[in-house]
């Protein structure tokens, strides 16, 4: 997959099919328009390509807004890849780009920029300054630069539009199974373990610790169930957010303990995947009410991990 930064490293690609957007999270509804893309390209023999900006453009739109984000920009990559798309054309979001009258942008970079032939846009797609375009407006526009739009319909998941920011709010609410329903996969990050204070070991129950990622929407402290990825194997766990307050808060951790296997990960990239919350963070009396009662969290993990439907997609 080829990765092109700005409209003069561009060049042209034999009959580009073009979808357009940030694809944070690439949830249901990004796939739906990526695999529309891939395959209409595919029958016209063209390039299935994604217009997409950096920095996001609410940072520059709404300077000092926390935002965080479902995939760092390398997952985000490799989920454009795994689904057929061949080329990705960043254009830095700045003041410049943000003042592009809905005209100036359709001609001077849809057409002029990129060559457009097909481009595929959710139905309520905005674009130019203070998003003042709208269908309408792109449709007239493309007709008079040249190209075909398609009006992809949103996707629905238990009866609401699915977005980005939906699924950050249910990650962030701890809603980690309905977070899965509208992203087609468990919502889940990458990290490298790290030593930690040795007291899951101490107590009977080993973990491998992880750093949370920076900028990154993340579910509230407490103790989920788990799927771990360590190289081709996929590991039943049981984790925990938070502090550890039973033991004087420290540095807000990942802690992973795997149900079934005894792996040294020191220093190994892992992924975990959020299937299921079991509890909010508690403060216990003593070190053996605390080990008691990761006891009763480890079999609910269990239970919940037996409960996960098959095909997320599907759910």
């Amino acid at each position: 997959m080829k990765i092109t930064r700005g409209l003069d490293e561009h060049q042209r690609a034999p009959y580009p099919v073009l979808t357009i957007g940030n694809f944070d999270g690439q949830h249901r509804g990004h796939q739906a328009l990526l695999q529309s893309v891939v395959r209409t390209a595919a029958e016209a023999g063209g390039t299935p390509m994604v217009l997409t900006f950096d920095p996001h453009p609410i940072t520059v739109l709404r300077p000092g807004i926390d935002l965080l984000l479902l995939t760092p920009l390398e997952e985000k990559l490799a989920r454009f890849q795994e689904a057929g798309i061949k080329e990705v054309l960043f254009l830095t979001f700045n003041a410049a780009l943000a003042t592009l009258t809905p005209e100036e942008f359709v001609c001077q970079v849809l057409g002029e920029g990129i060559g457009v032939k097909e481009l595929f846009v959710g139905q309520h797609f905005a674009f130019g300054k203070g998003r003042a375009g709208h269908m309408d407006d792109l449709l007239r526009l493309s007709a008079k630069t040249g190209f075909r739009v398609h009006a992809v319909p949103p996707v629905l998941v238990d009866g609401e539009v699915v977005s980005s920011t939906r699924v950050r709010q249910l990650v962030q609410a701890g809603e980690l199974r309905a977070a899965a329903r509208c992203l087609g996969r468990p919502y889940g990050f990458n990290g490298t373990v790290v030593t930690g204070a040795q007291r899951g070991a101490t107590l009977g129950w080993p973990t491998a610790n992880l750093r949370l990622p920076q900028r990154l929407a993340l579910p509230p402290d407490g103790v989920y169930a788990t799927i771990t990825h360590w190289k081709t194997n996929r590991l039943a766990s049981a984790s925990y957010i938070g502090t550890r307050p039973t033991f004087d808060a420290g540095e807000r951790l990942l802690e992973v303990h795997l149900l079934d296997q005894q792996v040294q990960l020191y220093g190994q990239e892992i992924r975990v995947e959020f299937i299921e919350r079991i509890r909010g963070d508690l403060h216990f009396k003593s070190a053996q009410e605390l080990s008691a009662r990761i006891e009763l969290d480890v079999r609910l993990a269990r239970e919940a991990l037996a409960n996960q439907p098959p095909t997320l997609a599907e759910a």
